[in-house]
């Protein structure tokens, strides 16, 4: 029988992986995991016929529910299916979603965009079913007062999200409206489909890449003429920015990461703007911005401005210090090497400025700090961390099944009950075809259909790009990257302790502006003396990390912050601001607004914007989230964490009240009763050094 990647998997055994009815593959799969997750047997035709079958499997559902007699309809008959239909829909079409961010094979990617594409354009359709909306609204009105909560909310958010499909509207807006989301989502994923399959390189000889340590320039692949291949990647682009001292090679480096994807990205961002705003105004909102931000914390478009401008007034007395004492450094360090200052700095001289601050005014060498964090001392110490801090316990599952000889897969059990929450799979390293960034996704959501049924656990995947050993030295980690470690980790637990029982809200299924704030707090941990000592040690000694330069990392942890923040506010407004517009210049727009809030000029002839991920699709309208939840995760940190970052009855309040409630009550609610009070910005405020 053929081994399809994917099935239309209806249940699963300790044995066997059930297909329709038939057994599919016979092996060993981890109990309570649907999918198989060895990717490496996707085939283009087999995505392709499991995804006709899946959309034919869920149009059959929803063909049921629509078909049920107004009189008749209650929850029983309407919502229950649809729950379902939710369950089906994101734990069979995770498993033809995911080929496409880490299969080898190209051609397997491009089939699973496809399926993207499909399966978005089922989703577009089944969310403009006027007959289905009329008997949730029918449900609504007779039918809520005997439902749990979870259940009233979810009949109340599928209501929501019909009228933002516009079906109280008239059929022609409805039809005008679906074409357009349509487009919209074919656009989206092309331009993330562009991303990831982006290869530039670029090539030097060993002279220009002076500063670097000499175990980063060994991993850099060496043609036959002599020259070095570079990527801009996240693992090689911010070493060679930060250590480089040519700054022809970091402009060489920066002005090609930023015009990734330029040509191709740069008019389905712009259609997309297009798009975004007509859509925004058949549903009644005066721009796509308003419209998604009705439906977030924030509510209003004001909120956010009124949010960065106040941000941005408070950081930029320090921000215009900070590139001051960066120019200074400039002026010196030019002079000393008899190089014409021109008294400028360029952005390419940013990072490079910014690691040195950190050297001379707080005395943290990164290159020497990086010996210290061996990425699996890193990961030992950080699930050492997690388990204690949330109950909980991580087994490594041997011989699993997965896409890549890199990728391993663990389970996560209640440490007091040794109940089994789910799984999560770890792929660290880059490799050509790969989702470029660093990233959690959701594979199989956790849900109860009722009150006293099994549950069907969490499975998600964190994908990274950490370097890879060499032959000569682990892989080792530069502080900043053990907290993107740590914050991905954040979401994984998100999602695998989250106990909802409707798969809609499972996890991070938040609102977008509050969905960073767990992670965002759970940052925290890689600036305290206690965690970092389980998490590093010199890989050549063992030796822990001397306590002075301990010391000297906490304090440096403000170092650059004007700058830092003020990089995020240029680019929460320029999201905000294209968003707000019917139709721009995504290039002149971005230079505009990156020089007149951070003070520096773009590269010329580039456009970063065509590789800005999040306004493709997803965090369109939302990137602010980042900034706003970092507002949430401070005060949550400060409150209750603050002198005690490895209390285990404080983590479990905070699993309890926050992690395990995935969008089963909206984030301000939680964030109340956790805090005990209503949130503040007083320690997001001085954790910027205001």
């Amino acid at each position: 029988m053929t081994n399809h990647c994917v099935g239309l998997f209806i249940k699963s055994t300790k044995s066997k992986i059930i297909y329709s009815g038939r057994t599919l593959v016979s092996m060993a799969v981890p109990k309570g995991v649907i999918g198989n997750w060895d990717l490496t047997k996707c085939t283009p035709a087999q995505i392709e016929e499991d995804t006709k079958n899946l959309i034919a499997d869920l149009t059959k559902i929803a063909d049921q529910v629509g078909s049920v007699p107004l009189d008749k309809a209650d929850y029983e008959k309407i919502a229950k299916p649809l729950e379902e239909l939710q369950r089906v829909f994101r734990t069979r079409g995770a498993v033809l979603d995911m080929p496409q961010h880490c299969v080898a094979d190209k051609l397997v990617r491009d089939a699973s965009s496809k399926a993207e594409e499909k399966m978005e354009e089922f989703d577009v359709a089944l969310n403009m079913r006027s007959d289905i909306f009329e008997r949730l609204l029918q449900v609504q009105k007779s039918d809520l007062a005997s439902l749990r909560a979870e259940q009233k909310r979810f009949v109340e958010k599928l209501i929501v999200k019909g009228k933002r499909y516009g079906l109280h509207l008239s059929p022609e807006i409805q039809t005008k409206i679906k074409e357009l989301k349509t487009k919209e989502s074919e656009l989206s994923i092309k331009f993330s489909s562009n991303l990831n399959e982006d290869d530039t390189k670029l090539y030097f000889k060993k002279e220009d890449l002076v500063g670097l340590p000499e175990d980063l320039i060994k991993e850099f692949p060496e043609g036959e003429d002599g020259l070095l291949e570079v990527t801009i990647k996240y693992n090689h682009l911010f070493p060679v920015m930060k250590k480089c001292r040519l700054p022809e090679t970091r402009k060489a480096m920066i002005t090609a990461a930023n015009q990734k994807c330029m040509s191709n990205n740069t008019p389905l961002l712009e259609e997309l703007v297009r798009i975004r705003h007509e859509a925004a105004q058949l549903l009644g909102f005066p721009t796509h911005a308003a419209f998604i931000l009705s439906d977030r914390m924030a509510k209003t478009t004001e909120a956010v401005a009124d949010f960065l401008t106040d941000l941005h007034a408070k950081l930029e007395p320090l921000a215009l210090k900070e590139r001051d004492v960066m120019l200074q450094l400039k002026q010196e360090e030019f002079t000393e090497l008899g190089m014409k200052f021109e008294g400028e700095l360029e952005l390419w001289d940013m990072r490079y400025y910014m690691d040195m601050v950190e050297k001379k005014k707080y005395a943290v060498d990164h290159t020497i700090l990086r010996e210290y964090f061996p990425l699996e001392r890193v990961l030992s110490g950080m699930f050492e961390i997690y388990q204690k801090l949330l109950s909980v316990s991580f087994t490594k599952v041997d011989d699993a099944a997965v896409w890549h000889q890199d990728v391993s897969m663990y389970s996560v059990s209640d440490a007091e009950t040794a109940d089994l929450l789910g799984y999560f799979f770890l792929d660290l390293h880059p490799r050509p075809g790969k989702y470029s960034h660093a990233a959690v996704f959701p594979l199989q959501p956790t849900c109860r259909p009722e009150p006293n049924s099994e549950r069907q656990v969490s499975v998600c995947a964190m994908l990274c790009n950490f370097s890879k050993p060499s032959a000569e030295k682990p892989a080792l980690l530069e502080h900043s990257e053990v907290e993107t470690l740590f914050h991905e980790f954040g979401h994984v637990m998100h999602n695998v302790c989250s106990r909802v029982d409707i798969a809609m809200f499972c996890g991070t299924a938040v609102a977008r502006d509050f969905v960073e704030a767990p992670s965002q707090m759970l940052e925290n941990w890689v600036w305290h003396k206690e965690p970092l000592a389980l998490m590093s040690a010199h890989y050549k000694t063992g030796e822990a990390i001397p306590d002075e330069l301990l010391q000297k990392l906490a304090t440096s942890r403000k170092a650059n912050a004007g700058l830092v923040n003020m990089r995020q506010i240029a680019l929460a407004t320029f999201d905000q601001e294209i968003h707000s517009r019917e139709s721009v210049d995504t290039a002149a727009l971005f230079a505009e607004l990156h020089k007149k809030i951070t003070g520096f000029a773009v590269v010329p002839n580039t456009n970063m914007p065509a590789s800005f991920g999040h306004v493709g699709g997803g965090y369109d309208a939302q990137y602010y989230g980042y900034l706003w939840s970092e507002v949430f995760s401070m005060d949550m940190f400060d409150t209750k964490f603050a002198g005690k970052v490895l209390d285990a009855s404080v983590g479990k309040q905070y699993r309890r009240l926050i992690l395990e409630r995935g969008n089963t009550v909206d984030a301000m609610d939680m964030l109340v009763e956790f805090l005990g009070r209503q949130p503040n910005n007083a320690a997001f405020l001085k954790s910027k050094g205001l």
